[in-house]
């Protein structure tokens, strides 16, 4: 808690029912941060702006407040406009403070619906109730997030490499002070010279994000304290309005902070369901590229952040002990995620209906794996809604030889590059195994294959009952793909685990070494 007696004699009285022009809940709530204060009052938050020049963020003056408070409304109606309602005056007569504009303005508030606190998804999360459900559909609300973001030549700009390593080096400058009391030299030194080797040895990953369009307007912080279930809706709001560079980015920035999040609280499986939520939906699996940097980053940030709590003089000092174990964690984080590990291939083959996709997903939260579904590779391509059904022409020979052409190209891209992937298809044809196997061998990428099956009356059963799923295959397809099915050859065979997906055991036949 804040010792009241230190916080600023505005925010001791806005503490006081009687500042405001309605009904109160008794006490009124004070949350503070590195740059705001909130006060939650019942009905309505008021958020203000501390008068502090971090460098990356200024809100040193009247006029800076005023319009950074203007840009926080404006820029939160894209992910929560049912949430921000108005920015008000605050003005001053002798030494009492009130809403509105009778007297001097001496600050502005931005005023908000007040949600109940156990609505985050931060608390969520604590109390245990946020579910896979959850997670999947925060991956798909942010997917259409980024997909309405503004881009443009100027926005753009942001993604250089240039750019990008000025803002990175900026949050080393400014941690500095901080080795010895949060984080050690040693983590210092090998994270930055992580990023500056990633920088220097990928120049040709960020020119693509910029021609492929991923430099967006995006929110900058978004992680789960600032995603909220609210009217059955979920929510993104207190996106960044600060600073330019923090919020035109590479839609993996965004990404990176809500994995960051989830995996620091200790539930990889659930950073691993969101992000392949959301590489599924957007179809950016190539963005995962530039994730391992982005992840190392963001823990950084955060440990910056709460790096300045320790600075705050109105701070209580219990709270700035909490402070710096919480900066200690996250330091350590940004350095465990430039920790490489080998990549390699998990190949799932079965027919439709025999349970890839569900056996998919489950390996790739015990491995943290990407999971690459074939059906929606061919969505993407085609150029259709994921949910949507495919007409003939998706599937031609011509397109299904893309896709599995997709398929082992994003695979191996990114197992070359230290992910596990999963690669999820009907893998009916010895030439598209071999395709496979061939390309591993030649890169020296560890592969398993697994193929699924379950007898023909479940086939049936499912592939009759499936529904909101990417996948357009009916049971009418069966036959025809059980007489096209090709056994696995000698040389195959060194590779396969079959798996009856009605009895699948506790643990799965995964290699835990590659």
């Amino acid at each position: 808690m804040s010792n009241e007696s230190t916080l600023p004699a505005l925010i001791q009285q806005m503490l006081v029912p009687e500042f405001y022009p309605h009904p109160v809940t008794i006490p009124i709530q004070l949350i503070q941060t590195h740059a705001s204060c909130v006060l939650l009052t019942g009905e309505f938050a008021y958020k203000l702006k501390k008068p502090v020049n971090f460098g990356f963020l200024d809100y040193s003056t009247v006029a800076k407040r005023q319009h950074f408070c203007q840009e926080e409304i404006r820029l939160n109606q894209r992910g929560a406009k049912e949430l921000y309602l108005e920015v008000l005056p605050i003005s001053k007569q002798g030494n009492e403070y009130h809403l509105g504009s009778d007297g001097e303005i001496v600050d502005y508030a931005v005023k908000m619906v007040q949600f109940p606190q156990t609505d985050l998804f931060s608390n969520m999360f604590e109390a245990g109730t946020i579910t896979t459900a959850d997670i999947e559909e925060m991956g798909e609300v942010i997917a259409r997030f980024h997909q309405n973001a503004q881009t443009n030549r100027y926005i753009s700009s942001f993604g250089s490499i240039e750019r990008i390593r000025q803002s990175i080096d900026d949050n080393y400058q400014q941690t500095e002070k901080y080795i010895g009391l949060a984080q050690t030299q040693q983590q210092f030194t090998e994270t930055k010279a992580y990023t500056d080797r990633f920088l220097s040895e990928h120049p040709q990953l960020f020119c693509d994000r910029i021609t492929g369009g991923f430099i967006r307007e995006c929110h900058g912080d978004l992680h789960l304290r600032n995603i909220c279930r609210w009217h059955h809706q979920t929510l993104l709001f207190d996106c960044i309005e600060f600073n330019e560079p923090f919020r035109f980015v590479d839609t993996m920035y965004d990404v990176a902070f809500a994995v960051m999040d989830l995996e620091t609280r200790g539930r990889k499986d659930l950073a691993n369901r969101f992000l392949n939520t959301y590489a599924e939906q957007t179809g950016d699996w190539t963005g995962l590229q530039v994730l391992p940097m982005y992840l190392s980053r963001q823990a950084y940030v955060r440990s910056k952040v709460t790096s300045f709590l320790l600075d705050d003089p109105g701070i209580s000092s219990e709270d700035k002990t909490a402070a710096a174990k919480t900066a200690g964690d996250y330091y350590r984080q940004a350095w465990e995620y430039t920790q490489t590990h080998p990549g390699r291939l998990m190949m799932l083959s079965g027919l439709s209906g025999a349970g890839k996709s569900t056996l998919g997903k489950r390996m790739a939260q015990e491995v943290g794996g990407v999971h690459l579904r074939s059906d929606a590779v061919r969505k993407h391509l085609g150029g259709i809604p994921l949910l949507s059904k495919g007409d003939s022409s998706l599937y031609t020979p011509e397109m299904t030889a893309q896709t599995y052409q997709m398929v082992l190209e994003l695979g191996v891209k990114l197992a070359t590059q230290g992910f596990t992937v999963i690669l999820d298809a009907k893998y009916d044809r010895q030439s598209l195994r071999a395709a496979v196997v061939n390309l591993a061998k030649d890169r020296e990428i560890p592969l398993q294959i697994f193929h699924c099956i379950a007898p023909e009356h479940v086939l049936r059963d499912r592939l009759a009952h499936r529904t909101g799923d990417i996948a357009d295959a009916t049971v009418d397809l069966l036959a025809s793909q059980q007489a096209d099915w090709e056994d696995f050859t000698a040389a195959e065979q060194v590779y396969v685990t079959t798996v009856d997906t009605t009895q699948l055991p506790k643990q799965l036949l995964i290699r835990k070494d590659p």
